[in-house]
């Protein structure tokens, strides 16, 4: 059975890694990027910048999935419009998940987010819509990550942590055991972030 065609939706740095994740997977083949109109013909990796976001709308007739490979630092606002604007125009965005990351079977994980390399996800995490779980993350038992956050690389997020939508935490950074984060919060790397729910 031939594995089905997934677009690209960005054509940036966070795009080359989500291509690497998604060629170790092989779950979907790359049929392109999608980045701006300057952009197009442009290659990444081998995979060429195929459109705009001008063109989706008649991408949805010859590709069923897409995912948003824009990276988010300062700001989810980019990521969460062409996550919704995909959706509205019919794409599925699936979970992407690298095979070099252990996810629990007891972890919940919502569409369009993509877990990369070596990431650790325990019992009882949920992890909700468009978010980037990256590089040798750990997120520990029964943590909340609420939907369009990126956790960077090497963070660590302790048991029953609560991170709410939009926020970005950066490298290295450690949010000890029942803290939560204030909806679209920018923790800086390498903190020690220990602010406790309802506090």
């Amino acid at each position: 059975m031939n594995k089905p065609y997934i677009i690209l939706v960005g054509a940036g740095g966070h795009a080359r890694s989500c291509i690497d994740v998604i060629e170790l997977q092989g779950q979907f083949r790359i049929a392109g990027l999608v980045g701006c109109p300057d952009e197009v013909g442009e290659r990444h990796l081998g995979y060429e910048v195929i459109g705009s976001d001008n063109d989706l709308c008649d991408m949805i007739y010859q590709y069923q999935y897409a995912l948003v490979t824009v990276g988010q630092i300062r700001t989810p606002d980019v990521r969460i419009r062409l996550y919704r604007y995909l959706k509205q125009t019919g794409f599925e965005l699936p979970v992407i998940v690298s095979p070099r990351a252990y996810v629990s079977s007891h972890a919940k994980i919502g569409e369009g987010t993509i877990v990369m390399h070596d990431a650790l996800i325990n019992a009882g995490v949920n992890i909700g819509v468009n978010c980037i779980i990256n590089t040798k993350v750990l997120l520990e038992h029964d943590v909340i990550i609420e939907d369009n956050c990126h956790i960077a690389t090497c963070a660590a997020v302790n048991g029953e942590a609560v991170v709410r939508h939009g926020c970005f935490v950066g490298s290295n950074t450690v949010l000890t055991q029942l803290c939560e984060v204030a909806a679209n919060s920018f923790v800086k790397a390498s903190s020690i972030y220990t602010g406790h729910k309802g506090l």
